[in-house]
């Protein structure tokens, strides 16, 4: 996704070169950004690099697994005592495993260490782990994303929608540009034993600034392997779940996300969107403060519904 650089990542210059008339080779300045995940790994790696996720997964019991059992969470909880110990400065200390648990799974990510601006989808973000973990979470605890149609919006390396194919009917994997959906393929074509057998898992091209759905010219194979198909787009329409995470950074594509966003919710069944995201602070000249603009841009949308919906409660009222 093009955009101005994301703050929770770190900025390096590096330097190409080009020559000059004179034939004398002249550096040219090319940004380079770094997702704070991926503080400690060397900044100047270049080409993608192979991550492996070990992800632990609940106990299954005779009759039940965890989902709704209360007996088996109970059964594996852990005090409050143990969970919460804290270091001199008041942050957790966290107890790393010294083997994998019993019950497990891995999943095996590509991913660059620093990318360019318009490629930062090639990276691993924060919000991108979060919105994983409760993936996780919920498929390990209800039925909820069971057998449903499911579109990951502004994918990026795949890691959502990729733990979702366990258990889903059809997921749509879908971002902009063909680096990143061609990394993302790369990372469904590395972890396609994880995930069950009916499950049909499409990496799509979808870029919010154009029209949806797209015209039927457009769905041509001719036009690319990333394009959608009729068939396609009658099943999104299908689609009860809508996951994005990290997406929100510049105001362009904010609006650009809403925008897109409004179009696929209008189709039925009802849907529900989970969106994770970083609050990011930036120092502004404009503001000459450190301030939030990119999450109060996200946020007065949220506020524009929330009264939009009020003044039609009270017009019901009347």
């Amino acid at each position: 996704m093009f955009g101005k650089p994301p703050s929770g990542c770190v900025v390096y210059d590096n330097f190409d070169s080009m020559e000059r008339e004179d034939g004398v080779q002249q550096p040219l300045p090319s940004e380079q950004v770094m997702s704070e995940v991926h503080l400690g790994c060397p900044p100047n790696h270049s080409g993608p690099h192979l991550s492996h996720f070990t992800i632990s997964l609940p106990p299954r019991y005779e009759n039940s697994t965890l989902r709704g059992n209360i007996d088996a969470v109970e059964d594996i909880s852990i005090s409050a005592s143990t969970m919460l110990d804290l270091d001199e400065d008041g942050d957790l200390i966290l107890t790393r495993r010294k083997k994998s648990p019993s019950h497990h799974l891995v999943l095996t990510i590509q991913h660059n260490i620093t990318s360019s601006i318009p490629r930062v989808g090639l990276q691993v973000w924060r919000a991108e782990l979060v919105l994983t973990d409760f993936v996780l979470h919920v498929m390990s605890t209800s039925s909820d994303f069971d057998k449903v149609v499911a579109l990951e919006l502004g994918a990026g390396t795949g890691l959502v929608g990729i733990l979702l194919a366990r258990v889903a009917k059809t997921v749509f994997i879908t971002d902009h540009g063909d680096e990143v959906l061609e990394n993302c393929e790369k990372n469904v074509d590395l972890n396609a034993e994880i995930f069950h057998g009916k499950a049909s898992v499409h990496v799509r091209e979808l870029d919010w600034k154009n029209s949806w759905p797209p015209q039927e010219e457009n769905t041509a194979p001719s036009k690319g392997r990333y394009c959608w198909t009729q068939s396609e787009i009658e099943e999104l329409k299908k689609a009860s779940l809508l996951l994005a995470a990290d997406v929100i950074y510049s105001d362009d594509l904010t609006d650009a996300f809403f925008s897109i966003l409004k179009k696929l919710m209008l189709d039925n069944p009802e849907k529900v969107l989970y969106l994770a995201m970083e609050k990011r602070y930036n120092f502004t000249l404009d503001d000459l403060d450190v301030v939030a603009n990119g999450y109060s841009h996200f946020r007065s949308y949220l506020i524009t519904e929330q009264g939009q919906h009020e003044a039609a409660n009270r017009s019901k009222d009347w």
